[in-house]
């Protein structure tokens, strides 16, 4: 008989200063973008030829204000359309709902486009940077959604192949769950990362790290998304696949084609 964990109340509230307060979500996404800021200044410094300080604070502020006006977009258009044609204001009320992946990935991907056209460089060069440095903050912002006790995964149908199964607090179900955000937090936030830095330690046909950013972080969405638990609204547990899983489709199938491009064009090039 296993004796699986009761995870107590955590208050989704860091810390409040008078009537502001600062969620555990928030805080996530504040050391995901310093971290990205400190290495990425790191690199920077080992590449004066190709990037100076300015341009690098320049991208790196207008792919953050991707990440969030996007994955809210996203979230609302891709998971709660529904919500959003009943009260357009709900894509506002960021504190109602969730921000997505796949919107926040479109938002830094206009960004960079957009960056790379004013700085006049390569989109490629600008995504090569960028793809090594966003793992770390995915990995902080799958432990966000588990501080906040949500995006849980679904029951555990073999109990003793997953001695990890958790119940969350307030769950009332007799059957714990799988931790999916915790899943998602060490293969896209810490499997996904080590791959990407030990890939960029030799030199890399332009294009290639980002292609293989999108095959990392598809699949492994792909896979946990078996264990994660049904948005209901947009799938039902007869689905083959999920909204989730068909939304890396895409990502995948890219990063693929982006790969063989980029090595190929290599292989030319000599």
């Amino acid at each position: 008989m296993h004796d699986f964990i009761h995870l107590p109340y955590i208050d989704p509230v860091a810390f409040s200063l008078g009537p502001l307060s600062l969620h555990w979500y928030g805080v996530m996404y504040l050391l995901g973008f310093g971290f990205a800021y400190w290495l990425g200044m790191r690199r920077v410094k080992h590449s004066p030829d190709e990037w100076n300080m300015d341009q690098f604070d320049q991208l790196l502020y207008s792919c953050f204000a991707g990440v969030i006006l996007g994955g809210r977009i996203g979230d609302v258009f891709f998971y709660s359309f529904d919500k959003f044609l009943q009260d357009p204001l709900y894509l506002f009320r960021i504190w109602e709902g969730g921000m997505s992946f796949h919107g926040g990935l479109i938002g830094v991907i206009l960004a960079m486009i957009l960056t790379s056209v004013r700085q006049k460089r390569s989109f490629w060069q600008t995504a090569d940077l960028i793809a090594p440095l966003v793992p770390f903050g995915l990995g902080l912002g799958r432990l966000g959604n588990f501080i906040n006790n949500e995006l849980w995964g679904r029951p555990v149908e073999n109990l003793d192949a997953v001695p990890w199964a958790m119940y969350p607090y307030g769950y009332q179900g007799n059957i714990p769950l799988h931790p999916s955000q915790l899943y998602e937090a060490i293969l896209e936030g810490v499997v996904l990362f080590v791959m990407l830095n030990l890939f960029i330690r030799k030199p890399r046909p332009m294009g290639s790290v980002s292609g293989l950013f999108l095959i990392g972080y598809g699949c492994f969405r792909f896979l946990v998304e078996y264990v994660r638990e049904i948005d209901h609204h947009v799938n039902t547990a007869q689905d083959l696949i999920t909204r989730g899983q068909l939304l890396c489709l895409p990502m995948i199938l890219g990063g693929v084609i982006i790969m063989w491009w980029a090595y190929r064009k290599s292989a030319v090039k000599k």
